[in-house]
């Protein structure tokens, strides 16, 4: 694997680090005349697409000028938030002519590619387990591993994300034809914080 000067840890410090400092502006952000827990449940989804947001602007730094990167949000508003109240963390990323901003289902997109993608990176839901939208399962059952490893080229990796372990994942990535390498990393890096999980599931490229 290519040196691109950053660790997966890193990355996930760093990302933790900006939602901390984030939080009270995207409350600020968040539409009012709603109750309590619509706002709490906003505000959940938009953390998580800061962590998406930091991951492109990371990837975009190390990848050359022919790369193709492609984003897939379900809701628009996610997306009118990042180039909104959160353009400062988003930067010019989403109108970097190597990206394509996708408003539609991440299953439906992965279903319709073929050998399309060097690298599809999940990070949806708290991960495999930890679903909060049972519209998910699609993505993390056998069947939506398979339709992620047909989407691939040869050779192409499948990065999941998760909050939680899930002790039968790897086997299960294993069974959908990955060959697949858990990572467990600390929220803060070297300082601690909470245990996550990223998956890294190769394809094989015969």
């Amino acid at each position: 694997m290519a040196d691109v000067g950053f660790t997966l840890a890193d990355l996930d410090a760093a990302i933790d680090l900006l939602a901390a400092e984030r939080e009270r502006r995207l409350a600020e952000a968040l539409p009012q005349g709603r109750t309590r827990e619509q706002r709490q449940q906003l505000l959940g989804e938009l953390q998580e697409n800061l962590r998406r947001l930091v991951a492109l602007r990371a990837a975009l730094k190390v990848l050359g000028p022919k790369a193709k990167i492609t984003v897939v949000e379900l809701v628009p508003a996610i997306v009118a938030w990042a180039r909104g109240p959160m353009a400062e963390l988003s930067g010019d990323s989403l109108s970097d002519p190597r990206v394509e901003i996708v408003e539609g289902d991440v299953v439906k997109a992965i279903a319709g590619a073929r050998g399309k993608y060097d690298a599809i990176l999940l990070d949806v839901d708290n991960g495999p387990e930890g679903l909060t939208r049972k519209s998910n399962d699609a993505l993390y059952d056998l069947k939506g591993l398979r339709a992620a490893q047909a989407a691939l080229s040869p050779g192409g990796v499948l990065a999941v994300w998760s909050s939680f372990p899930y002790d039968k994942f790897t086997a299960l990535l294993g069974k959908a034809g990955f060959n697949a390498e858990e990572i467990k990393i600390r929220a803060t890096g070297t300082r601690g914080g909470a245990r996550h999980v990223i998956w890294l599931a190769t394809k094989p490229k015969t």
